[in-house]
């Protein structure tokens, strides 16, 4: 990233970057049979078929899939006589060990053992509609939801005892998966229930445990599947095999936006138990095995029509700002504004400005597990298994691509290694079902790391522009602040200003992009907490003093202050260490993060990290931990490495040889400090960690002043 400085008594400052999806990728054409199919479903008359493909939505998880989840008990519990609880949610399980928490809130409320609590996940078929897994939402969203089941479930329970004993409810307790009375008698759940179903519905009236009550909440359990996953039992999407599965392979572009010209597949053809499907533009082999898929696909020959003019990562900035459209207030542009909340505010009066420029560039998921999936037709009906963190979204997604209704497609998601925002579309399902018509048998469809660089979607490149004045007492007169294309989430500052203005702006991307960990809350804080940065030490004033003469939310004061403590504030610096702050909140969520670097002969190392986090109540604190330590890590990356190369639509670093994450020898050690407020709701963790480490870090360099040669693209100014 680059910074520009500005007008008056104007100081140079600092700079960094982040969001969409792509439209729905395929859409196959409708032969005569089908439409007929269909046309007879609709019991005849007229049918509209779209052709439009779907608007890429910025920040994912918003669009797409329509629903709504049940609200019948028995759709998101069931006890069996043998006493163990099947719990069915449509959350993904992605490494975030929600499957543990979950079974905890569950636990705890119905008063039963964690051991007999299983939960089906994922399955469009068995489970309740919900619009996906993103945005921190399932301990605050789905977990209240499975509280209120199990206490609805607890209740109906002790009531069928009552009842069975003719005595008088009040009596009666549930504990250990029994319902007791005070002299010992005992029905264990299962007696009571035989295996049916308990009907009603979920009632968010049902009492339920106090925070500081909780017993099985709050405790860090060690994943509820964790043999499974240690002793390779464990099944994970690219694992999945289906009777009589061949293997699917396709022929893709050499540059993102390049069309078929001309096709020569007779090669592939000839070779033994090798299917070729073709489909408008879709080109895809099928053979025996993946060998054969792999050799299939070298085979056919392609002429493509290739883009030309389009930004390359050189030129990728300029560009945004070039397309970029006017923020559009609250909804489209994600504008806000000054206290009155009207037009945006002129700068006011002030002793000193100071303006800056940060550069975001586009950077990649990598997950551990690329995209995958297998597809398997019975009749007209298709089941995907695939690893998805919207699984109702790609029900959508091959519904419309096969012009089905969305009750023809069942999406089983087996917990997946890992998504960070970036399978919120996954179009390995709608390939392998288009393979597994075409070739009369289950197809298997894995991408390669490449194909995963190429053809996923990236963290959206942006610019920032910031410009905010100091009055003559020192404290902020005004703070306006636009992101262009990166996106709007975190836009809006926690520290007290007089006046201020805050924009996104959307604008033309050459890439595809969508959500990532933390979203455009990443880019936003970066930029945000290097400005104030930047202003104290102009100013002559302590970074965290600074902070807190603006900061009025005690949360955020709490994590600030705990960190500032805990690494040692202010910074009694030996020869070559710098130590630097940054603090801010988002999904509800507080975080402040220190680092500490080291001079070194070609720039600077990373030698310490602190953090301190906060996000209500702990459910699970062995979870949370985990949950922190692998955003602050991850955030590494994206503040000293990460940094996607292209042209002419070609990704020039899409292998893990060129694009370079962090490895264990960049992990410094890492003091964590987890904040639990049994007083505060649970908010999500998963995100947040994540939108301070690039600014620490920055910060730290910036106090030992390495000169901007050595440092990477994230940390340029």
């Amino acid at each position: 990233m680059d910074e520009h400085t500005a007008s008056s008594a104007s100081t140079a400052i600092e700079p960094e970057r982040y969001e969409l999806v792509e439209p729905a990728r395929y859409r196959f054409d409708l032969d005569r049979r089908g439409f007929l199919r269909v046309l007879s479903a609709m019991g005849g008359g007229l049918l509209v078929v779209s052709t439009v493909p779907v608007v890429a939505q910025q920040e994912t998880g918003r669009g797409g899939a329509q629903g709504a989840a049940t609200d019948a008990l028995a759709g998101w519990l069931h006890i069996g006589p043998d006493g163990r609880v099947t719990v069915y949610t449509g959350k993904v399980e992605i490494g975030q060990n929600i499957r543990t928490s979950l079974a905890q809130t569950v636990a705890d409320e119905l008063r039963a053992p964690i051991g007999v609590i299983a939960l089906v996940m994922a399955d469009t078929d068995l489970t309740p509609f919900d619009q996906g897994t993103f945005g921190s939402r399932t301990t605050p969203t789905m977990a209240p939801q499975l509280a209120h089941a199990a206490a609805t479930a607890r209740e109906m329970l002790i009531d069928l005892a009552a009842a069975k004993w003719q005595v008088p409810r009040q009596s009666l307790a549930a504990k250990d998966g029994v319902i007791a009375d005070a002299s010992g008698r005992s029905i264990a759940f299962g007696e009571l229930t035989h295996g049916q179903n308990l009907t009603g519905v979920v009632s968010s009236q049902a009492p339920e445990e106090p925070r500081d009550r909780w017993t099985v909440r709050g405790e860090p359990l060690h994943k509820v599947n964790a043999q499974e996953i240690v002793t390779g039992k464990h099944e994970y999407p690219p694992d999945v095999i289906r009777p009589g599965v061949l293997f699917g392979k396709v022929i893709r572009p050499p540059a993102l936006g390049a069309t078929v010209k001309a096709v020569d597949d007779s090669k592939a053809r000839a070779m033994p138990g090798v299917i070729v499907v073709r489909d408008g533009e879709f080109i895809g082999v099928v053979a025996p095995n993946e060998r054969a898929a792999k050799a299939a696909a070298a085979a056919v020959a392609v002429d493509w029509n290739l883009p030309t003019g389009l930004p390359t990562s050189e030129t990728i900035f300029d560009y945004l700002r070039q397309t970029a459209q006017p923020a559009q207030g609250r909804g489209g542009g994600r504008e806000a504004i000054g206290a009155d909340d009207s037009n945006p505010p002129a700068a006011p009066t002030s002793t000193r400005s100071f303006d800056a420029t940060y550069r975001i560039p586009y950077i990649a998921h990598v997950p551990l597990e690329p995209r995958a999936a297998v597809a398997e037709w019975t009749g007209d009906k298709v089941t995907v298994w695939t690893g998805t963190q919207r699984p109702f979204g790609v029900r959508s997604d091959v519904a419309r691509a096969f012009h089905l209704a969305e009750d023809r497609v069942r999406v089983i998601v087996p917990d997946m290694g890992s998504g960070y925002g970036g399978k919120h579309t996954v179009g390995a399902a709608t390939e392998a079902a288009r393979l597994a018509k075409a070739a009369g048998h289950p197809v298997k469809v894995v991408y390669t790391r490449a194909e995963e660089f190429m053809w996923g979607y990236f963290r959206p490149a942006g610019v920032i522009t910031i410009s905010a004045g100091l009055d003559a007492s020192g404290r902020l007169a005004f703070w306006h602040f636009d992101n262009y294309n990166s996106g709007g989430s975190g836009l809006n500052t926690p520290y007290a200003v007089a006046a201020k203005r805050e924009q996104f702006h959307n604008a033309d991307s050459p890439l595809k992009q969508g959500s990532y960990r933390g979203l455009a809350a990443t880019a936003n804080h970066y930029a945000r907490e290097m400005h104030m940065d930047a202003i104290a030490r102009a100013t002559g004033r302590d970074a965290v003093d600074f902070r807190l003469a603006h900061i009025t939310d005690p949360r955020l004061r709490t994590v600030l202050t705990t960190v500032a403590q805990k690494a040692g504030w202010p910074n009694a610096s030996r020869p070559g260490l710098g130590l630097g702050i940054a603090c801010g909140t988002e999904k509800g969520s507080y975080i402040a993060t220190a680092a500490e670097v080291s001079r070194t002969p070609d720039g600077f190392k990373v030698e310490r990290l602190v953090a301190a986090f906060e996000c209500g109540a702990i459910v699970n604190p062995d979870g949370l931990r985990n949950q922190v330590e692998g955003a602050i890590v991850q955030g590494l990356g994206g503040a000293l490495f990460e940094s996607i190369r292209f042209a002419d639509g070609k990704i020039l670093n899409g292998t893990m040889a060129q694009y370079r994450v962090p490895r264990f020898r960049d992990v410094p050690p890492l003091d964590i400090t987890l904040i639990d407020r049994r007083d505060l709701p649970s908010a999500g963790a998963g995100e947040t960690p994540i939108v301070c480490v690039a600014p620490a870090i920055g910060s730290a360099v910036r106090v030992l002043g390495t000169v901007d040669t050595a440092l990477p693209i994230a940390l340029k100014a």
